[in-house]
């Protein structure tokens, strides 16, 4: 019984896949100028023609993944739309004039001129990943070295000097350990490192030993609760800010500890990893009366002040599935693949759209459909693919090893 469950998890999770890979596949490449369409309507619609550069990032590192790692997309239409993609960002993400040479749009025309910069890293760090994955598909080492010359520009903004951002150090900004920026440059080696010479291995050694101790500040109370932000120093930072808690982020982070505890074995982290990073936010992160998880939460029980606090998103749950199966091929502990089972139904109850494809993303608490598009300037061709593309993998483990 429990072989014929994983093998209907299986055939569902890859029937999705599928599904999500032809609707992009047919809706979101630019033909004339390159580069994808990502604000996507309901039924594959294109409704606003503007260029995200992260999302471009994302989508060319996923459809290479894809190409490089599963036979049945090993597909000349997937390589070229890849390939169209990264030649769109090497040629249009970076801004000329900017305060650094490496500082990328984060949003371009439909024919790559710049229209915003964010003061983040967000849009250099997908930039990262997809050079680094295209450059495994295609052959070319200039996009490898170019991704690992990023890499090195990124690390300066975050360890040494961050004004090439552009961000102003006003007098009351409090300097602040935010939980995405360690995660995304742990993301980051892992994707540099994956496969390659123990010379490269070692050149991000440090740097990833680094953002495993930066994530781990984030465990606070007496490890009972992991905060979003806190201080550079490790401590919780006063107001809203400090309190904040965002479930779907900390189980993507888990994922992250528990793939590094698995190739450097450390038990410590591994149990780290599923026990505060994992139990902690599903524990408070669930919706008890109508299933799914909080987008914010509050640790101190207050309103969060952001709107959308109390809605269902797609990409933590994402995060989730992704997080409690690992934690199950890793562990075998039955409680887990119950937490994943529990996620598991109530994210293909709520969002996948059986008429048109692919997910919706935006739910009300009771789980009502309430932004109908497939895709914007936040969602775009990654967490349903990368979630389902490894939740695939997993099981395909699973089964194999069932014996």
């Amino acid at each position: 019984m429990f072989v014929v469950k994983l093998e209907e998890y299986r055939k569902q999770i890859r029937s999705e896949l599928d599904r999500v890979v032809d609707f992009w596949l047919k809706h979101s490449h630019d033909t004339l100028h390159g580069g994808f369409f990502t604000c996507i309507g309901r039924d594959g619609r294109v409704y606003d023609e503007l260029k995200y550069v992260w999302l471009q990032g994302r989508q060319v590192w996923m459809y290479c993944r894809l190409y490089r790692t599963v036979d049945r997309f090993h597909r000349p239409e997937i390589l070229e739309a890849a390939k169209a993609g990264g030649e769109f960002l090497k040629k249009h993400a970076r801004v000329s004039g900017s305060s650094s040479p490496w500082k990328c749009a984060f949003c371009l025309t439909r024919d790559g001129k710049a229209v915003k910069i964010q003061r983040t890293i967000f849009s250099e760090c997908f930039y990262v990943l997809a050079m680094d994955e295209l450059s495994r598909v295609t052959g070319d080492q200039d996009m490898q070295t170019e991704a690992e010359q990023m890499m090195q520009q990124l690390i300066h903004w975050v360890r040494v000097d961050s004004s090439g951002l552009g961000r102003p150090q006003l007098p009351g900004d409090i300097p602040t350990n935010s939980m995405a920026v360690p995660m995304m440059l742990l993301c980051l080696v892992q994707q540099l490192t994956e496969g390659r010479g123990p010379e490269v291995v070692h050149k991000y050694e440090e740097v990833g030993f680094w953002c495993v101790q930066q994530i781990l500040q984030h465990v606070q109370r007496g490890g009972t609760a992991i905060l979003e932000n806190v201080s550079l120093d490790g401590r919780e930072l006063p107001g809203c800010h400090g309190r904040l808690q965002n479930p779907g982020h900390a189980l993507e982070a888990g994922w992250f500890l528990l793939q590094y505890g698995a190739q450097h074995a450390d038990e410590a982290l591994l149990s780290t990893a599923i026990n505060s990073f994992m139990e902690l936010p599903y524990q408070r992160g669930w919706d008890k009366e109508h299933g799914g998880l909080f987008y914010f939460l509050d640790v101190d029980g207050h309103c969060p002040t952001q709107l959308e606090w109390s809605m269902k998103l797609w990409w933590p749950h994402c995060e989730a599935l992704v997080a409690f199966l690992m934690a199950y091929s890793q562990t075998k502990k039955p409680e887990l693949l119950q937490r994943f089972s529990d996620v598991y139904e109530y994210t293909f109850q709520q969002f996948p759209d059986a008429e048109n494809g692919e997910w919706f993303g935006y739910l009300t608490r009771e789980g009502k459909v309430v932004l109908d598009f497939k895709g914007g300037p936040y969602k775009g061709f990654f967490h349903v693919p990368r979630c389902l593309y490894m939740c695939e993998q997993i099981l395909d483990n699973l089964l194999l090893n069932k014996e």
